[in-house]
């Protein structure tokens, strides 16, 4: 090895620096590498719509200096319909958001490698035991995949967390547009608010997207699922610019400025995995972040899910590194631990969670706007329950109509892990009958 380290981190997203940033305070010498250059980090791969609430900003301390814009309502639209509700949040400007993670690292003494692509584990003795990357190996206790979809540690045959199929991907682009007006007559006011619309014209098999980001500015994107839905709805041809440039022609909210061409450096790609994992750690190796992946399967937020799997990865790490620090013997051979956080802490109902992201996915538009009256008439201590993905509640809004969304929701989850979906099975046989 060229250098050896206590944990080696790749990737600099959310979650590997938040894992870097809490064991580099806990004095361990860690080292981050990350692919892109450090002169332009980090533009090209400033992909998130970066909305959030106050419980991430307070557990992770993060100031609102890399806030563009403080919201006070979330608004689900169906094509014909809408639902507000009231509840603080904010809009993270994402690159500022990533550099300040970057920045407390680096304060707390964590080694920063930019234009440093990992390709794979270093295997010794069949157990990983560094990393190799653009300029030579580096050897570490601990390794924490946190390079999303690419996944070279954790997809690789020695370590075995994750498969990634991309039938389960999701792709998604922005536009941080001006000439936008949230308040339009005839839709919901969407001033100061994070708008998710539901409508298979503008997004087969997924869902769009405005976050006001205040005055005439937003950030107006479309994000849709490689499921069964996407393949019944989509047009031949018509590719993901295609869909959300008709958007902003046809919605009366953009204005003509909305509709010129838009800066390279105000749009945003990115692509993710809807797929549950059926571990998250191996002998020396956690995979946090898009890596495992941890983008919430109902609304999309990653961020949050993001920064608590890399905290849960470093406190996974400070235990087993612990006895180094006192004349120990450190053992890494088991890290479930972290599995377990992930269960309890991370993504606690993530399968049941999973399950109603695409029961709702496979919805056609009419329900949509039947699911708009739903949600009215529904208790707001029960949405709360159904967002975190109690199935005994979404039980109230199942409709007959229902059994062919539902369907091809459970194929679609059964295609994964039939066993960790018996419950969402039962579930659905028994209120439809079938």
């Amino acid at each position: 090895m060229d250098e050896e380290y206590d944990v080696v981190v790749a990737g600099a997203g959310p979650a590997g620096a938040q894992a870097a940033r809490d064991l580099a305070a806990r004095d361990y010498d860690v080292a981050v590498l990350e692919a892109e250059p450090g002169e332009d980090y980090p533009s090209t791969s400033n992909k998130s719509t970066a909305g959030t609430f106050p419980r991430m900003m307070a557990e992770f301390d993060i100031p609102d200096e890399v806030v563009m814009q403080h919201t006070d309502s979330v608004v689900l639209e169906s094509p014909d319909d809408s639902y507000g509700i009231d509840t603080p949040g904010a809009i993270l400007d994402f690159g500022d958001f990533k550099e300040f993670l970057v920045e407390e690292g680096e304060q707390n003494g964590a080694d920063y490698f930019f234009g440093s692509r990992v390709y794979e584990p270093v295997v010794e003795d069949g157990t990983p035991q560094g990393v190799r990357y653009t300029d030579g190996e580096i050897g570490a206790d601990i390794i924490i995949d946190a390079t999303g979809p690419s996944a070279p540690i954790a997809q690789h045959e020695d370590v075995g967390i994750v498969d990634l199929d991309r039938s389960n991907q999701a792709i998604g682009i922005e536009y941080e547009l001006d000439g936008v007006e949230p308040d339009q007559e005839g839709s919901a006011d969407l001033t100061e608010a994070m708008m998710l619309r539901l409508d298979h014209d503008i997004a087969p098999g997924g869902y769009s997207w405005l976050f006001h980001t205040g005055e005439d500015t937003a950030k107006v994107g479309v994000c849709y699922i490689q499921n069964e839905q996407h393949e019944r709805q989509a047009q031949d041809g018509k590719t993901i610019d295609d869909y959300l440039q008709d958007w902003i022609v046809d919605d009366p909210r953009f204005q003509e400025q909305s509709r010129e061409e838009v800066d390279p450096e105000e749009v945003h790609r990115g692509s993710a995995h809807i797929q549950m994992p059926e571990k998250y750690s191996s002998d020396s190796v956690m995979a946090v972040g898009d890596t495992v992946p941890s983008v919430d399967p109902l609304w999309g937020e990653g961020i949050d899910t993001a920064m608590k799997s890399g905290r849960a990865a470093a406190v996974t790490a400070d235990a087993a590194l612990t006895p180094g620090k006192i004349g120990g013997e450190v053992d890494t051979s088991d890290l479930s631990g972290y599995d377990q956080r992930w269960e309890d802490d991370v993504a606690p109902s993530r399968k049941e969670r999973f399950f109603l992201t695409h029961a709702l996915y496979n919805m056609d538009n009419d329900r949509y706007d039947q699911l708009m009256e739903d949600l009215r008439e529904a208790d707001l201590d029960d949405l709360a329950e159904l967002n975190q993905g109690n199935l005994l509640k979404a039980r109230r809004m199942v409709h007959a109509g229902d059994a062919g969304p539902m369907l091809r929701a459970l194929r679609e989850t059964g295609r994964q892990s039939s066993e960790r979906f018996r419950k969402a099975d039962e579930w659905v046989n028994e209120r439809l009958d079938i």
